[in-house]
């Protein structure tokens, strides 16, 4: 039966993503269709199609590789010198009748005297490229894009829309993620509320004593014959006893305890404790463990610190919250996101290491769409949770992965969504500067000289792929036992 909950709890998880994916690329494709440009292909997922129908101009499907999806826009990349001049003109005539991105349509100049006659034409000069040995991988990249465009397309493509457009078009994928997170965490925060394990106040109550030192990213395994005994357990403390001092500084709570402990390193130590009743001394020596230096369920970072081998006696604080309590935990977790996407190389390369066996994974290293279904698996089936905490934990996790796509999707770099962005954004300051300073009006930034950028940032993401999902299969994180 556990079996079929872990499969369960992989299903959801996995349909919740593609449903989020699904409906990240609506975010793109609604607006688009509203703007007038022409959207050939909606699909989720990546490599052989599995199921499609067209319907109207758009081909709907679905491919065998659920780890994304894309919306093909017609005219991502502006035309070359000498490139789509047909479609230009067509283009200007039925701008000047639709309105279609009115102003944004003026020829480019580029210093040569085919540009003034671009200009007097009506035609759409793009600048010339500057990037010597990318030249080709550019044009390569420009004809495969127009190749398929058509003369009446000329009016629809994408790269013609005014800058605010595309930024909509843009940020509208990444912003439907977010949205599903905060609806995600509204939810549980609001029904579920959150719940957050308190130590009991006062001189603490042990209420669990390790028998052995064990890593902390293989927490909840069984004591192995090769581990070192607990400094605890080796002192005489048992579940029940109240530590009273600690070196013989008086201790009236858990926190106090904790920094003691942690401070201690590896020094000695004498714990005095009382047992039913008995004023009594234990004497140990701390080592020194990679544990989370922070109560703080938000900051799970490592730290070499002093280690004991005890935990507090506990109970649950739940806390229930509307939409700005949503909002103040998004605000926390979008800061904790931010920090893993400026340090994500290093994680990664830190699961690749853990791979290999150099060191072990860290419990705040990123997973896949696989660690993910691992993780919605054993929270599913764990034994001993209510069902609550279980649906909780798995909303908490789909709500998460998509706190983190959306942000992730926002990064000002190509292929991903905020490239795309930046370059609408800084056409808009090209162009807003040239009316301002009276000069003539510079054109379309050209992406595809961005494209040798963004071959890089997708080889990283191919990579990073790549490595997260071996790691997720062979070194798996199991946040439960944690």
């Amino acid at each position: 039966m556990t079996a079929v909950f872990y499969l369960l709890g992989v299903v959801l998880f996995v349909a919740a993503i593609l449903a989020s994916i699904g409906l990240h690329e609506l975010g793109h494709m609604i607006p688009a269709k509203a703007f007038g440009a022409k959207v050939t292909q909606y699909f989720i997922g990546f490599g052989p199609t599995v199921w499609s129908k067209k319907k109207g101009e758009t081909e709907y499907g679905v491919k065998g590789v659920p780890l994304g999806g894309y919306v093909k826009i017609v005219g991502m990349l502006p035309p070359g010198p000498g490139q789509g001049q047909a479609h230009a003109r067509q283009a200007d005539a039925a701008t000047s009748r639709s309105g279609l991105s009115a102003g944004s349509v003026a020829g480019s100049r580029t210093g040569s005297a085919g540009s003034a006659a671009g200009a007097a034409t009506g035609e759409v000069m793009v600048r010339r490229s500057n990037t010597g040995m990318f030249t080709q991988l550019i044009s390569d990249a420009r004809a495969a894009e127009w190749e398929t465009i058509q003369p009446e397309d000329a009016p629809r493509l994408f790269y013609r829309l005014a800058w605010w457009k595309k930024v909509i078009v843009m940020a509208g994928g990444p912003t439907v993620n977010l949205l599903i997170a905060f609806f995600v965490f509204l939810g549980v925060f609001g029904i579920y509320g959150s719940h957050e394990v308190v130590a009991d106040g006062g001189p603490p109550v042990i209420d669990s004593v390790s028998k052995c030192v064990i890593p902390y990213a293989e927490s909840g395994r069984a004591c192995r014959s090769t581990d070192p005994v607990a400094p605890a357990y080796q002192a005489g403390l048992r579940p029940g006893d109240r530590v009273t001092s600690f070196n013989g500084t008086a201790v009236t709570d858990w926190a106090q305890l904790r920094t003691l402990i942690q401070h201690n390193l590896s020094g000695h130590a004498v714990i005095g404790y009382t047992r039913d009743g008995t004023a009594m001394t234990g004497q140990t020596t701390t080592t020194v463990e990679a544990r989370p230096s922070s109560d703080d369920p938000d900051d799970q970072t490592l730290k070499q610190v002093g280690f004991l081998g005890v935990s507090p006696a506990s109970h649950i604080q739940v806390t229930h919250g509307g939409p700005i309590y949503t909002l103040r935990q998004m605000g926390t977790m979008t800061k904790d996101s931010v920090v893993s996407l400026v340090h994500l190389p290093v994680r990664v390369w830190g699961v690749a290491e853990a791979i290999v066996g150099v060191k072990e994974r860290a419990a705040d290293s990123p997973v896949s769409i696989v660690g993910g279904g691992r993780i919605a698996g054993e929270e599913i089936s764990a034994k001993g949770f209510p069902l609550g905490d279980k649906i909780a934990g798995l909303l908490m996790l789909v709500g998460g992965f998509n706190l983190f796509i959306g942000l992730f999707n926002f990064i000002p770099l190509l292929p991903l969504d905020g490239g795309h962005i930046a370059s609408a954004l800084w056409e808009a300051v090209r162009r807003g500067f040239a009316r301002l300073r009276r000069r003539p009006d510079p054109g379309y930034v050209d992406a595809a000289k961005l494209l040798p950028v963004a071959y890089v940032v997708a080889s990283f993401l191919l990579v990073m792929g790549v490595v997260l999902i071996i790691g997720d299969l062979v070194v798996p994180l199991h946040p439960l036992s944690q």
